[in-house]
């Protein structure tokens, strides 16, 4: 029974995307629409119904202000540890302090809502070309408008290359085909029809509906707009999309463990300095106010900007590689990402289908090279260069393939491309493979004109053309092997068309079958003499008559560089895995083929995967490298699965169907070419050239960025801890302290600050894609970080305590000891700040000038330090005095012994390193094994 169509006086949007418009004929569809498929919707309806239903756009999320986008930079545990800090320092009377404090944090939340805002705008370009016209019949005429003016009742016309611009109930069509990947994932074009479904019929399977965001391969249709906006099915999804839960990043859950151990950190500070001054006999009071001091010395306030220029410098090298990063922190957690959840059509492949292999009736085997829509390329047999058109059984083979067609191949410099498909793929690599044998498809068509066709008839898989030529009337059949095998009672052959005999037969089916067996789309093509094509008695009228031509084996190439870019994945502990709407043996055959399946690896799709329980998943996941034909549900099962197992999780996707795995995985990245608007604002990195190797590139630097994040973490942290170490030790060996409080300043503002910026900036070591992934739950203080620690530290506080206690026991003046004593701190920090290039290799190895803009903060550091001693009226305000020449090269030479203690321990580490290498089968390459 065919649901109720109700009145037109409840059109109302809420009434109008309540029915069940596939159930619906076209002419009942178009009552309820109050519509005329001959003349379509009158102007002044057409802006009555766009004030009802509102534009064919999807809502875009609320656009957040800048206010909101500036307080948001402040969601942090250490920003909020600094401004406990500010207001500490303001309770000591400490101003100048607290004010520093505070245009640091503001700082960097200008750096960081700057860097989020160009984002943004660069996404917001993308939507600007994104936007497209549409072809629609008012007021008795065809009209170009804008896609976002369409309304329901609205009769939109469709062609071969129109993207369908909102839902519409199909009310006429020829031969149409529709891509709907964007929208199910289903990756060949499907068929479209008039007849009415039953209600339930699932979303693929509406044979007489088309919807916004798919697009016309074939054919041509005419529809009644009958959905807009957030009420098609693009905006269902998108409103789902709404709902998954966004997880927080490794580098969030990160810093909030650090604030949490940096309070309990500086409160234990702050208990042992009032106890040591008190068994000191230090007033109490005295040493509450000297305990407060240390603890705002704790809190590196340095890092929340180095962190935030870390990642904004990560987006700025990302963009330059063709990825667009609409969150900061997106950039660390690509970094630790341990599975990468692919699709593989145009991410992995080029989205080109090419024929790549002929076979003919009597066993011959012809090869094609050249990949994609670029008609160049040649034709091998036994490794032997074939003249395809001299060879008869071949070129009548390419001419069927170019007549039973409706594709183009149109030269063009849009874009920058020189040639520009039209139709569908398999058409296309068809009507590429005839040009490439130098047949040019406006004169072969004119020469056989079509007088009559049999569109392509998804329970036949088959289409048939019929063409006048010189010599009368025939046929040409093209589709499935199996399908057309049946019809064929002779095959082409040297001399003409002879019988088809079992041998023949069963030798056509091998030959097919060895083609799908590599993962190719294999046609064939037949052609029937003097036959004429009858639309009521159909393809039966062939049977008998048929003569095989041969076969055509096509496959979407995988993009030259992805086999490389899944190496390097595979060499940094990344697990790539292929997620396709495509079959599972063709996933599977492309996974063998760039090195992500591994031996034993299975392919599972989307039916086996919805009878697997969870705890099944579970324990196979580890060994399956394919999922293949899965709906947006069960991308969100497969993305929560490798998370419960611990796993970072990035995921690519293009289409509405992908948007809450992108919303729900670690990192969603969206394709910028083809990807919707939906996946995009689903993403946190958008890939400019839809291309896998992006991905990767983005990965490393990920990588890049948090281990310079490291970098700078282990300068602060130790030259802050060797400060409370000098301070805590002279205060309990019973010394005056060695540092006055304005030198701390300046120590912890000036000294650090001009090298603490540009230690972020250090370039690639060469081995980040050589390194294990960083886990989730790792510690921004590493046990490795802890480790180096033991050894900078003490060697910066014994430099500058021994200098203390030296110079003061010799009897020099204080002043003048509290200025070198100062001095040697200083100078121990810039030989730091070179130990911390790199874990294991040697400052000497790095050479000095590969980051130039560390080599300018030594220097302005150097001059800035010679001002503050040698310059009087900085002598005043930082109580210093100058001292000779002479103490200046002592110092240097003291300090020096940071920088020695560090070489020493990384030429036991590389040679621990090298050792461990060679003992492992293979050897392996030095600082893989080697993690900060």
């Amino acid at each position: 029974m065919r649901p109720t169509t109700p009145t037109t006086s409840e059109a109302g949007p809420a009434a109008l995307e309540a029915r069940h418009w596939h159930a619906l004929t076209a002419e009942e569809a178009a009552r309820a629409l109050r519509t005329e498929p001959a003349r379509g919707l009158s102007r002044e309806e057409v802006e009555r119904r766009l004030a009802e239903h509102g534009p064919n756009a999807l809502a875009e999320p609320p656009s957040r202000s800048l206010l909101t986008v500036l307080l948001h930079q402040f969601k942090s545990p250490l920003i909020y540890l600094l401004l406990v800090a500010a207001g500490i320092s303001v309770a000591l009377g400490h101003v100048s302090d607290a004010v520093v404090i505070v245009v640091v944090v503001l700082l960097n939340a200008l750096i960081g809502t700057f860097q989020e805002g160009r984002a943004e705008r660069s996404l917001e370009a993308l939507r600007r070309l994104a936007s497209h016209k549409a072809r629609v019949l008012r007021d008795g005429h065809e009209q170009l408008v804008e896609a976002r003016d369409l309304v329901p009742g609205d009769i939109v016309i469709l062609a071969a290359g129109d993207a369908v611009p909102a839902d519409a109930r199909l009310i006429e069509g020829a031969a149409l085909q529709v891509s709907e990947a964007a929208l199910t994932g289903e990756s060949v074009p499907v068929t479209k029809g008039l007849l009415p479904v039953a209600h339930d019929t699932a979303l693929a399977d509406r044979q007489g509906m088309v919807h916004a965001g798919t697009h016309v391969t074939a054919g041509r249709a005419r529809g009644v707009v009958v959905a807009t906006g957030a009420a098609s099915e693009i905006g269902h999804i998108a409103a789902l999309t709404e709902g998954a839960k966004e997880p927080r990043t490794p580098l969030e859950h990160r810093i909030e463990r650090f604030g949490r151990m940096l309070v309990v950190a500086a409160t234990t500070l702050f208990l042992v300095v009032v106890a040591v001054g008190l068994l000191r006999d230090v007033p109490a009071g005295q040493m509450v106010m000297v305990g407060l001091s240390q603890m705002v010395s704790m809190v590196p306030e340095g890092l929340p900007v180095a962190m935030t220029i870390a990642l904004a410098m990560g987006v700025q090298r990302m963009a330059r590689r063709n990825a667009v990063v609409r969150r900061l922190a997106a950039v660390e957690t690509l970094g630790s990402t341990t599975v990468i959840c692919s699709d593989k059509t145009g991410t992995l492949t080029r989205n080109e289908m090419t024929a790549t292999a002929l076979f003919l009736p009597d066993g011959r085997d012809i090869s094609v090279t050249g990949v994609g829509y670029e008609p160049e390329g040649g034709f091998l047999e036994r490794g032997a260069t074939l003249e395809p058109l001299a060879d008869g059984a071949v070129g009548e083979l390419l001419q069927a393939a170019l007549l039973c067609n409706d594709a183009e191949l149109e030269g063009t410099d849009e874009a920058g491309l020189r040639w520009k498909p039209l139709g569908d793929p398999t058409e296309v690599a068809l009507v590429t493979l005839a040009v490439k044998a130098g047949l040019v498809p406006a004169e072969v068509r004119e020469r056989f004109a079509r007088r009559a066709e049999i569109p392509f008839d998804a329970g036949a898989k088959m289409m048939a053309t019929q063409h006048e030529g010189p010599d009368g009337a025939f046929v040409v059949l093209k589709g499935a092997p199996e399908e057309v095998l049946e019809l064929c009672a002779f095959a082409r052959r040297e001399g003409g068309a002879l019988p088809l005999d079992a041998a023949a037969r069963e030798r056509v089916r091998a030959g097919a079958e060895a083609m799908a067996h590599r993962a190719l789309r294999v046609l064939a093509l037949a052609v029937v003499p003097g036959g004429d094509i009858d639309g009521a008695v159909g393809f039966s009228a062939f049977r008998g008559r048929a003569v095989l031509l041969g076969l055509v084996g096509q496959v979407d190439p995988p993009r030259p560089e992805v086999a490389e870019a899944v190496r390097r994945c595979v060499g940094a502990g990344i697990r790539p895995v292929i997620v396709t709407g495509d079959h599972k043996v063709t996933g599977l055959a492309v996974a063998r083929e760039l090195g992500i399946a591994r031996e034993g690896d299975a392919a599972v799709d989307g039916r086996e995967l919805a009878a697997m329980p969870d705890a099944e998943l579970m324990e196979r996941l580890g060994g399956i490298s394919v999922f293949a034909r899965v709906h947006p549900a069960q991308k969100l099962r497969i993305v929560e699965a490798y998370q419960r197992q611990g796993h970072v999780v990035a995921m690519t996707g293009d289409g509405v169907n992908d948007a809450p795995a992108l919303a729900r995985a670690d990192v969603g990245v969206a394709m910028g070419v083809t990807g919707t608007e939906v996946a995009k604002e689903a993403a946190k990195i958008v890939l400019a050239d839809d291309n896998f190797a992006t991905l990767v590139a983005a990965v490393e630097e990920g990588r890049i960025v948090y281990r310079n994040l490291k970098k700078v973490i282990l300068y602060l942290f130790s030259t802050s801890l060797a400060e409370v170490v000098v301070l805590l030790t002279s205060l309990a060996l019973g010394f005056p302290p060695p540092l006055a409080a304005v030198q701390i300043l300046w120590i912890n503002l000036v000294t650090e600050g001009t090298v603490t910026i540009n230690l972020i900036l250090e370039p690639p070591e060469g081995d980040e894609m050589r390194q294990r992934p960083t886990p989730r739950d790792e510690s921004l203080l590493t046990r490795g970080l802890l480790s180096r620690m033991l050894f900078m530290t003490p060697s910066i506080a014994a430099a500058t305590l021994g200098w203390f206690i030296y110079r003061l026991s010799s009897g020099v003046a204080f002043p003048q000891v509290q200025t070198e004593t100062f001095t040697v701190l200083a100078v121990c920090q810039w030989f730091n700040v070179l130990n911390c290039r790199s874990e294991w290799k040697s400052v000497f190895q790095m050479g000095l000038l590969t980051n130039r803009w560390l080599v300018g903060g030594l220097v302005l550091g150097n001059l800035l330090q010679a001002a503050v001693v040698f310059l009087p009226f900085m002598n005043e305000v930082f109580h210093t005095v100058p001292f000779s020449l002479k103490e200046v090269l002592t110092i240097g030479a003291v300090a020096s012994t940071v920088l020695w203690v560090e070489e020493l321990r990384k030429l036991v580490a590389r040679r621990r390193l090298r050792a461990a290498a060679s003992a492992e089968p293979g050897g392996g390459a030095p600082g893989a094994a080697m993690s900060t």
